[in-house]
């Protein structure tokens, strides 16, 4: 797992409380934020948008992974993920998040989340070791 100082982290997952702050969650109640460090330092937040049909709800990682390439383009790795809720629930990235994040991600990036016992820090690749991946020459795999 990639080596990120504790000052870092922390205003990484007080980014994302914060983001929790904007979310839109009126159906599900469970308000999400989120917050990504790419490798030049950048950092971009995203909370979660529902819709009253769940399945066009688009969650707070992904929001802010597309604000980032909107805004800067997709040259850029993220090194650190932090996730909050409002709830105080246990909350990791979903699988729709960690599958579009893996594009984008080094795989020692480090992912804080709230587990049901405190906080978590994991690398990515810990918690998504089996994404569908695509190489060139080989075909998706």
């Amino acid at each position: 797992m990639r080596e990120i100082d504790s000052a870092t982290l922390d205003r990484l997952r007080q980014a994302a409380s914060l983001a929790a702050a904007h979310a839109y969650a009126p159906y599900s109640k469970f308000y999400v934020g989120a917050a990504l460090l790419f490798e030049d330092g950048a950092l971009f937040t995203g909370c979660n948008v529902e819709n009253v049909s769940y399945g066009l709800t688009s969650c707070a990682e992904r929001n802010a992974l597309f604000r980032a390439i909107s805004e800067r383009g997709a040259g850029r790795k993220i090194v650190a993920i932090a996730v909050a809720n409002r709830n105080g629930a246990a909350g990791s990235p979903c699988g729709a998040c960690r599958q579009v994040l893996s594009e984008f991600v080094s795989p020692d990036a480090v992912v804080c989340f709230p587990g049901e016992h405190g906080e978590e820090t994991r690398s990515f690749a810990e918690i998504f070791p089996y994404g569908f991946r695509f190489e060139p020459e080989k075909g998706a795999r």
